[in-house]
């Protein structure tokens, strides 16, 4: 439900109303001379916090992955508001790829795959600064492949190996061992999420290389529950990524059907409705094992292979479609890094 103040049909522009679905105030905006586009206005977002305007930009950091010959445990970090390559952030506990990342405005956090074997560890480094990451907590399960999706306060941990269907769920700021949360619709692992501030996005995977999901699963974050439906991608594809701001999830890249045929593909959906994905554009690149981060207006993408490994970041403007455009390059090539932000669409 939704409470609008003053009670109108027709608002004016300026009338303010709190928007129980999203806990965020919004002023409406009029129509065409009065500050839009359109004929009849709409209701905007009053933002309480914006990582672009609070810290100089929101920040994307890139964390793992496989580099020529071997696993890293690389942290570099991005501007997402700018274009450039990579710097370097710190290192993670361990050797990693194939993780799990989220965040909320100040904390990232990693869990999951660490090499030579999976593992349970969870740990944290803190968005803003640089430095090397520290123990938080296990998960419920030892685990790798698995993919991450946050609000401002929980993170949520999604799939993983053997086709797990586990979603665990941690407290951000807090540190500890996670929970369970319920269970995806069907198993599997290589999936990719993002989120809104209250509704999680888990899409792709696959139970096993020959049979690559399309499926696009729903939760609401605050609860504890089984996933819903929400509809399918354009393309059945594992080993892909997302980002989101508030409204819009955007899927891109992956290993698609048939096996080793790498996507450039790039999907939107509207994280509010269900329903299935549509076409956005393209990568500059097709690759798969490619990681992403976004702010408010703008989604990264790093990393990946096709087959060769590659350093390239590419980004969109995400209420746009359209394909996407040179941002710069990793500190290395690698592949199966996990990547996060302190200003995406769940905070």
């Amino acid at each position: 439900m939704t409470i609008n103040l003053p009670s109108l049909d027709t608002p004016p522009a300026g009338a303010i109303r709190f928007n129980s679905d999203s806990m965020k105030l919004e002023v409406y905006r009029g129509g065409i001379g009065i500050g839009t586009t359109g004929q009849t206005g709409g209701w905007w977002t009053i933002d309480n916090f914006s990582a672009d305007n609070a810290t100089g930009g929101a920040r994307g950091v890139f964390g793992g992955g496989e580099a020529p010959g071997t696993q890293v445990n690389t942290l570099d970090y991005v501007t997402i508001s700018t274009t450039g390559n990579a710097i370097d952030f710190g290192d993670l506990l361990n050797l990693f790829e194939s993780g799990g990342a989220c965040a909320s405005t100040s904390r990232g956090i990693y869990a999951g795959f660490n090499v030579p074997a999976q593992t349970n560890t969870i740990q944290f480094i803190t968005v803003s600064s640089t430095g090397n990451a520290q123990d938080f907590g296990d998960l419920t399960r030892t685990t790798g492949g698995l993919g991450g999706l946050s609000s401002a306060t929980r993170g949520i941990f999604v799939g993983g190996a053997s086709n797990s269907n586990v979603l665990d769920y941690i407290t951000i700021a807090s540190t500890g061992d996670a929970r369970d949360f319920g269970d995806l619709t069907v198993g599997r692992l290589y999936s990719a999420g993002c989120s809104s501030s209250t509704r999680g996005i888990m899409a792709g995977g696959f139970v096993d290389p020959a049979t690559k999901q399309n499926v696009i699963d729903f939760i609401t974050i605050s609860t504890l529950g089984n996933a819903t439906d929400f509809g399918d991608l354009t393309q059945a594809r594992h080993f892909l990524t997302a980002c989101s701001n508030s409204t819009r999830a955007i899927i891109a890249g992956g290993d698609s059907t048939p096996i080793s045929s790498t996507s450039n593909v790039i999907d939107f959906i509207t994280i509010a409705s269900t329903g299935n994905a549509s076409d956005f554009g393209d990568l500059t690149q097709g690759r798969y094992g490619v990681s992403a981060a976004s702010s408010s207006t703008r989604g990264v993408f790093g990393g990946g292979t096709d087959p060769a490994l590659s350093n390239i970041i590419d980004y969109v403007t995400i209420m746009s479609t359209g394909n996407a455009i040179d941002f710069g390059d990793l500190t290395q090539k690698r592949r199966y890094p996990a990547a996060l932000s302190n200003g995406h669409g769940g905070l």
